[in-house]
């Protein structure tokens, strides 16, 4: 005979821990700030638009707002989430609270089967409430239809909407609903709640691997929950960030500081080898480049705002890719990201991505090697502040200067050696400008004096000029001389 099994009814985590209370509502405190407000205050609007991605909480706030507005004694925010009301509500089997598929809902005549039945009073509740998920995509004609009951509906009907895409619904009818954004929710938020689902499951839970998890959820609770059920049923009671690696083909946080250093320093074929060997073992490409992004995003953040945090990425590898980026202006990695969220963008719809990648990789290179002409004028800018810098004070002169004595005859027929002016004690630009100057107005040397006419032609022919000679106190008293002295406050020694 064969043993007949029990069967055991299994709840995913994503059923299992959704929020019963205001107060279990995570990453959406301005939405549930106001609700509670709202509820205490007596301001309840007839139609609620709950707008945001998906895993975020709308169908989760939807329940929790129609528990509070029909639970015992309500509408009141500290309401007993075990209560049959509530219990109904949150099992979706209640009379009063009609949850409506969109997407199969979608037609006028379903919206006339509601228009029908909102005249009816609630069977138990204070309200009737009406939750349309999906609600962007009801028809045109449907949307019509329900524009006069939703804007003027009985006393005791309560509308809530729910959509993704919020730009598909008429304008008409989002004028007549109070509008909530839900944000998606910070990665820091759904990994410590990873840690909590786990702690209460008994598994062992690495913090790596739930910051792995949470990052892959990219802002969504339930698909964080969902990725955590499967890992379970791979891993067993403990689970390790290689197992989340490995199961959902995610890239490490070192691995992605390894790219964006290589990237820095400019080691194309480093990280060319990188980028294949995270294709040859199965790593999502796309993934890995949104990561390269969000790294470079934070590095360029932390340039405009140095309080900014990791990205993440543990302490000492983000030390390090902030020394690699010092020397990269903001601007610079801008359009290394722009790059990149280009390739991001061909990668989408290309079959190849690893081709893609690399090219990226190397343009994005190119770009942080390349010399622009904002780069020139910086240098150039640069050295003329540091030609107008002051200059120490000059130090005594030990030149020595000829003795003012006539000088012999064989020293006579070579051009005088003009003295070696001191260092300078005025700025480096000022002197120059004197200097030019200077020369500018110099009495011209090659002059030669007017020619004499001739007395007569009986005259005898003049006799060839006889090489002067030049004495020292000839050489010193030359106005070149003089003013080269007084502009430079120079003065000769006596050998």
């Amino acid at each position: 005979m064969v043993p007949i099994i029990p069967l055991v009814s299994y709840q995913v985590f994503a059923r299992k821990y959704r929020p019963k209370t205001f107060s279990d509502v995570l990453g959406q405190d301005h939405v549930v700030r106001t609700l509670r407000n709202a509820i205490e205050q007596k301001r309840l609007a007839h139609a609620y638009l709950f707008v945001g991605p998906r895993g975020t909480g709308k169908t989760s706030t939807a329940r929790i707002l129609a528990k509070a507005l029909n639970c015992t004694g309500g509408p009141k925010i500290d309401f007993d989430p075990e209560e049959d009301v509530c219990r109904e509500i949150a099992e979706g089997r209640s009379l009063d609270v009609l949850e409506i598929d969109g997407a199969s809902n979608n037609g006028v005549e379903q919206v006339r089967d509601l228009r029908e039945s909102v005249k009816y009073a609630p069977a138990r509740g204070q309200f009737k409430i009406y939750y349309i998920d999906e609600v962007h995509m009801l028809s045109n004609a449907a949307f019509n239809a329900l524009l006069k009951t939703l804007e003027e509906p009985p006393d005791h009907v309560k509308f809530i909407f729910a959509t993704t895409e919020v730009q598909k619904i008429l304008p008409t009818i989002l004028s007549r609903c109070q509008r909530f954004d839900l944000r998606p929710i910070p990665t820091q938020t759904i990994a410590d709640h990873l840690l909590h689902i786990a702690s209460e499951e008994k598994i062992i839970l690495e913090k790596p691997a739930a910051w792995a998890i949470a990052k892959g959820a990219d802002g969504g609770m339930r698909d964080a929950q969902s990725m955590l059920d499967q890992l379970v049923a791979f891993c067993g009671e403990k689970i390790t960030e290689e197992n989340v690696l490995d199961v959902f083909g995610f890239t490490s946080r070192e691995k992605v500081a390894e790219l964006t250093s290589k990237l820095l320093s400019r080691e194309t074929p480093a990280a060319l080898r990188l980028i294949q060997a995270e294709a040859e073992s199965g790593r999502e490409l796309s993934q890995l480049l949104g990561e390269l992004i969000g790294c470079l995003r934070g590095l360029l953040i932390a340039k405009l705002d140095p309080t900014a945090d990791g990205e993440g990425i543990p302490e000492v590898l983000w030390e390090n890719l902030l020394s690699d980026a010092d020397e990269y202006a903001p601007e610079r990695i801008l359009s290394a990201i722009d790059t990149f969220a280009e390739t991001e963008g061909r990668m989408k719809w290309a079959t190849n991505k690893r081709l893609h990648f690399e090219l990226g990789m190397i343009k994005a290179i190119q770009v942080l090697s390349e010399i622009r002409i904002t780069d020139v004028i910086k240098v150039l800018t640069r050295g003329a502040d540091h030609l107008s810098a002051p200059q120490p004070p000059a130090p005594e002169p030990t030149t020595k200067a000829v003795v003012a004595t006539p000088a012999p005859a064989e020293f006579v027929e070579a051009p005088p050696a003009k003295p070696t002016p001191a260092p300078l004690p005025k700025k480096a630009a000022e002197v120059i400008s004197d200097f030019d100057a200077l020369i500018a107005n110099a009495p011209d040397e090659e002059d030669e004096p007017e020619p004499i006419p001739a007395q007569s032609s009986a005259a005898p022919a003049p006799e060839p000029p006889k090489e002067e000679k030049i004495d020292g106190d000839t050489f010193y008293k030359d106005p070149l001389i003089q003013a080269a002295l007084e502009k430079f406050e120079a003065r000769f020694l006596a050998s």
